[in-house]
């Protein structure tokens, strides 16, 4: 008799084929446009999986008929987006307290891959910035429409002729768009201060809430500081916006001693000096901040846990 022979497995169909290869190459583009326009990033990965699921849902002959995979995919990315963006302030709504977006540690997954272009330095933000806890707040305002069309022009070099059929409007109107975001962002960023001295300001107000010192504290805040705090009803935090220097001071130097054994880093929140605050080696909070004419004018406090899992997994 013969002797056996093993039959090799038949091959399972490929699942890949040559343009959709290209297509999960830009995964990371993909997950970074909707991390910025919904501000949270398990639901940007939410996004991008079902913008992968509609491709592969595609036959074989429509799949072949699209010219750029990588294209098509942002217009479904960002339409999802758009439709999320739509739904949003209803939910936000029944959220308990305030709805801040989510913290993120330095991590190069979250760098913008746009390209510096050449023209008017005034018609782009400045790209380290685009996913700075002050740009998403600001981006909170405006509308869907022109969220989109900002974060596309303005961070990922997307031509206004693109982005037309993604808001379904004229790439002027779409100019438009942009332009109108930026203009918020302009108001926003007056009396800016350079990292370095953003930094300073954020050791001085650290070592003052460890020390106690009220007069140091209230003497690094503006009159009119504005603290926000994100518990999601699941950690403890001020449920509605807490205003001035006097009681800004004294929220943090309550908040701190009532923490046990907490303990406050100093470390970048979504790319700009901030806090990290540390209970039993975990990480239970951040606190993000604006400074402008060297004083500290906002405060962002999220200790929602489910906002935190990027501080607990780093690399995931």
């Amino acid at each position: 008799m013969p002797p056996d022979r093993k039959q090799a497995p038949s091959s399972p169909p490929p699942i890949f084929d040559e343009h959709t290869a290209v297509m999960v190459d830009e995964r990371v583009t993909l997950v970074n446009i909707a991390f910025r326009m919904l501000g949270c990033a398990h639901e940007a990965e939410d996004v991008v999986q079902e913008a992968f699921a509609r491709w592969f849902a595609l036959s074989d002959e429509a799949r072949r008929e699209i010219r750029s995979p990588a294209a098509w995919l942002v217009r479904v990315t960002c339409r999802i987006c758009l439709d999320q963006l739509g739904s949003a302030r209803a939910r936000r709504e029944r959220y308990v307290g305030d709805w801040l977006p989510e913290p993120l540690p330095d991590d190069s997954r979250w760098a913008s891959t746009g390209r510096n272009r050449a023209g008017d330095p005034a018609e782009r933000a400045t790209l380290d910035d685009s996913v700075s806890m002050g740009v998403l707040v600001m981006l909170e305002s405006v509308t869907p429409a022109e969220r989109v069309a900002f974060i596309l022009h303005d961070v990922f070099d997307l031509p206004h002729t693109e982005i037309a059929g993604i808001v379904g409007r004229t790439a002027e109107s779409s100019r438009q768009l942009a332009a109108s975001a930026r203009r918020h962002l302009r108001s926003d960023r007056r009396r800016a201060v350079t990292a370095h001295q953003h930094r300073g300001i954020v050791s001085a107000f650290k070592n003052a809430c460890e020390q106690g010192d009220l007069d140091t504290l209230i003497s690094l805040l503006d009159p009119q500081v504005i603290v926000r705090a994100d518990g999601g009803g699941k950690a403890t935090a001020a449920r509605r916006a807490i205003l001035g220097a006097g009681k800004t001071a004294r929220y943090f130097l309550g908040l701190l001693r009532n923490r046990f054994a907490q303990e406050l880093t100093e470390e970048n929140v979504n790319g700009c000096p901030g806090l990290v605050s540390h209970v039993g080696g975990e990480v239970n909070g951040t606190v993000a901040f604006a400074v402008r004419g060297g004083l500290i004018t906002q405060i962002w406090v999220i200790v929602n846990p489910d906002k935190l899992h990027a501080w607990k997994e780093p690399g995931l």
